[in-house]
């Protein structure tokens, strides 16, 4: 029996596609075809197409392998690197200093 994705809210779906159609971009400008795409990263064909149609099925460590074929792996460790929110978060978390109360004149 095949596995099947939940379906994805619209904007996550646009931006996987806009992914997608960035690694295509990337191999056509480095003239590596599909199925020497496939063959370097090793999957078949379908899941380049696939990946490159912005499928939510493909793994991510066929994602990670396929910018590391095409010399965009360092763009891995930018992802969630400025997690501004986390970062408000964690500093909300963090015990807070008693202020100090000015006395009047």
């Amino acid at each position: 029996m095949p596995r099947t994705t939940r379906p994805l809210f619209p904007r996550i779906q646009a931006r996987l596609a806009a992914l997608g159609e960035r690694l295509r971009a990337a191999r056509l400008r480095r003239r590596i075809s599909q199925t020497e795409m496939a063959t370097r990263v090793g999957v078949s064909r379908m899941t380049i197409v696939r990946l490159e149609r912005g499928s939510p099925a493909v793994a991510l460590a066929v994602l990670a392998r396929a910018l590391s074929v095409l010399g965009l792996e360092r763009d891995l460790d930018r992802l969630a690197a400025d997690d501004h929110i986390g970062a408000r978060l964690r500093d909300l978390e963090l015990p807070q200093r008693p202020r100090k109360r000015r006395r009047g004149p």
